[in-house]
């Protein structure tokens, strides 16, 4: 286990200097939202993000939440740059935070709530 927290934030909210490294984790640029108010410092744009027909299929409608978090995390199992991006969050982790930053409206019912939870999954096996 980190000393340091991996954290989710919406990309909306203003970077806090105890954010770490900010990854935005969506694969299409967030609406209205500027490359330096992002604050960025890396994004992951394909290797851990929904491919575009699961996140079209899902559309952050509530009721397909459960199914859409077992299609994410098998699409997630199944690519080795995901398990690479999780190597890549340990390292950052050794040092400071790390931040995964998403455009969805809602904090309850989105992608990012998964790939969390996979994440550390994975980095509590170690």
């Amino acid at each position: 286990m980190t000393a340091h927290e991996l954290r989710i934030k919406r990309i909306y909210e203003e970077p806090a200097d105890d954010d770490g490294t900010r990854i935005l984790v969506d694969r299409v640029w967030p609406r209205g939202v500027s490359k330096e108010r992002a604050a960025l410092d890396r994004w992951a744009k394909t290797e851990i993000t929904p491919t575009p027909e699961l996140r079209k299929w899902f559309g952050h409608k509530p009721e397909r939440f459960d199914e859409f978090r077992s299609r994410y995390v098998e699409e997630l199992d199944a690519r080795p740059e995901a398990q690479q991006f999780v190597e890549d969050v340990r390292a950052l982790l050794a040092t400071h935070n790390v931040t995964l930053l998403y455009a969805a409206k809602d904090p309850q019912c989105n992608h990012a709530i998964i790939l969390l939870e996979w994440i550390n999954e994975r980095l509590n096996r170690d």
